[in-house]
């Protein structure tokens, strides 16, 4: 048991939202089972593997992920207590159910039990004593052609946040009201005011500890996370944080530039996949649909133009009148044989996007 974290995690419920702050149905598409395993797998997850795993889920993920996959078996496992009755309020305060909340150890076996669809796991193994022992611990519970989100610390990116926690930890600073007092102090301009004033993590007490007082961090270059990766049985299948590009070559190529020149870099967001079986794209036995998360997005009474916001990294398109009317016809599945050429071409941005699901 990861007794230091837990104690973290009891002491400072993370992240702290308000209870009725909500999101809407289409800003969750991203975590649409249906639409994730048909991406890298080309068909719709068989009755096994429709379940989910929020892994170390924390205060908020399970109500998003709910909206996102109504009537999908969903568990939420974390090592807090605190951040369990945080998440099971918020969901009921939104009238969301079918979620098991659980409280325990990825690294328990006996912990979420059998094999998930899809497992979510934003920001937690780089908090493991061993990550590599937590990432193989995720591969286990995955169910063939399953996929795993993984969120981790980029060196880059949490490069000033390091810094600062060294420096409190040689102070030996531990407690956020001290550390609250030496950001009121703090010179304007110096290093630490720019970083806590562009934080939003600074503007509350549970992200202060967060980001400079959690008991266990560890940060990543891409290759060094891409060899962890390859200790595993699990295939890469696509980067998907701030600004990624669509190749995963190109982009680990961008990435390595930014290190070797010491630029920022964001927090990696990884894809991975148990046995993938790849994707089926637009050939001529597919079928395509929408992506049901946005099924109240692209209604007929949503005349003005809709901004769906960035899950993969890069910027969507506000959807029109002329868009949604597209992708209504989609609300059921279509043939992708029946579809004339130029309708197939118009389809393919929205398949990128996730809009669209394409499946056998």
């Amino acid at each position: 048991m990861n007794d230091e974290l837990r104690r973290h995690y009891e002491r400072w419920v993370y992240p702290r939202y308000p209870l009725l702050a909500s999101v809407r149905p289409w800003d969750t598409y991203a975590l649409n089972l249906d639409t994730l395993h048909a991406r890298f797998n080309g068909a719709l997850p068989s009755s096994h593997a429709r379940r989910i795993l929020l892994a170390g889920c924390g205060s908020f993920s399970p109500y998003p992920t709910s909206l996102a996959n109504p009537g999908v078996p969903i568990t939420a496992l974390d090592l807090s207590a605190a951040n369990l009755r945080r998440a099971r309020l918020h969901c009921l305060v939104h009238g969301r159910f079918g979620v098991d909340f659980e409280r325990g150890d990825i690294l328990d076996p006996a912990a979420a039990s059998g094999e998930y669809g899809f497992i979510d796991s934003f920001g937690v193994i780089h908090h493991l004593p061993d990550p590599l022992e937590g990432l193989r611990a995720l591969e286990r519970r995955l169910a063939p052609g399953g996929i795993l989100r993984l969120m981790v610390y980029s060196r880059g990116g949490r490069r000033e946040a390091e810094s600062i926690r060294t420096a409190l930890r040689i102070l030996k600073i531990g407690d956020v009201a001290t550390v609250k007092r030496l950001i009121r102090r703090a010179p304007a301009g110096s290093r630490f005011r720019r970083y806590v004033d562009a934080s939003s993590e600074a503007a509350f007490d549970a992200g202060i500890a967060d980001a400079f007082l959690h008991p266990r961090t560890r940060t990543y270059r891409i290759d060094e996370l891409m060899a962890l990766v390859a200790e595993t049985g699990l295939t890469p299948l696509m980067l998907a944080h701030d600004s990624a590009l669509p190749s995963m070559s190109e982009e680990m190529a961008r990435l390595r530039r930014l290190e070797r020149e010491g630029e920022e870099t964001p927090n990696f967001i990884l894809y991975l996949g148990r046995q993938p079986l790849g994707e089926c794209g637009l050939s001529p036995d597919a079928r395509l649909m929408l992506n049901p998360a946005l099924r109240t997005a692209v209604g007929p009474l949503r005349l003005a133009p809709i901004v769906i916001p960035p899950r993969l990294g890069r910027p969507n398109s506000p959807l029109g009148f002329a868009e949604k009317r597209f992708l209504r016809r989609f609300i059921s599945p279509v043939p992708v044989a029946s579809l004339a050429p130029e309708e197939r071409e118009r389809a393919r941005p929205f398949l990128d996007a996730l809009f669209l699901v394409a499946f056998r």
